[in-house]
């Protein structure tokens, strides 16, 4: 026996072992303090909250559940998992921005009812190396916005009484002093769906055989 005030000390040079047996003797758990590690033997090993009893961990053969209202992982390459994730939810720290990144692979985000992305209260950035493309096997992709630009698209310049082979020019030319400055401008469609700008006037100034479109 030991007083209500003092603690109980097991001792041992090698381990302490605690063991549990069914009433047929058969051991049902097991409890190992050592010098290296602890070890538990059982069906289910659970760590419950001194107030309340929740359950706080528990391990069984199918499946580990961490019950804590936060999971916090200090480790600086933070946590690995070797196959997959699953939870409905992913948020950053309060102040901080979420980032989910591949070094080494691509990013895919696959949902068979819509993947949304959206911003509220920001802009939405989507960046690329090489290509960026957009597509849709089955619907439309739809623009709204009250203002939509095309920057960057080249210029081209018609002139009625060039031939249709070269009646089109780079804009890298500077117009004559003397001619009234282009503002307005027809979008023009090359075969292959490059866009060019060609300067507007009475009638359509877009030809298929633009030098744009044979060098795009």
């Amino acid at each position: 026996n030991v007083s209500q005030d003092s603690p109980l000390v097991l001792q041992s040079d090698r381990n302490v072992t605690v063991n549990a047996r069914n009433h047929m003797g058969q051991l049902t758990g097991q409890l190992t303090v050592g010098a290296d590690a602890v070890e538990a033997q059982c069906k289910r090993f659970e760590v419950r909250a001194s107030e309340g009893g929740r359950v706080l961990f528990s391990a069984d053969e199918d499946e580990i559940v961490i019950g804590a209202d936060r999971l916090k992982v200090t480790g600086t390459e933070g946590a690995v998992f070797g196959h997959s994730v699953e939870t409905p939810h992913i948020r950053a720290e309060p102040s901080q921005d979420l980032k989910l990144e591949s070094p080494t692979r691509s990013l895919v985000m696959e949902a068979p009812r819509g993947v949304q992305v959206s911003a509220a209260a920001g802009d939405l950035k989507a960046t690329c190396r090489k290509e960026l493309h957009l597509q849709s096997t089955e619907g439309e992709i739809f623009l709204n916005a009250d203002t939509i630009r095309l920057g960057n698209l080249p210029v081209g310049s018609f002139s009625s009484s060039s031939s249709s082979s070269s009646s089109f020019s780079s804009s890298s030319s500077s117009p004559s002093s003397s001619a009234p400055r282009q503002t307005i401008y027809e979008l023009c469609v090359c075969p292959n769906g490059k866009l060019y700008l060609s300067p507007a006037g009475a009638g359509s100034t877009c030809q298929s055989s633009s030098n744009i479109c044979l060098w795009s």
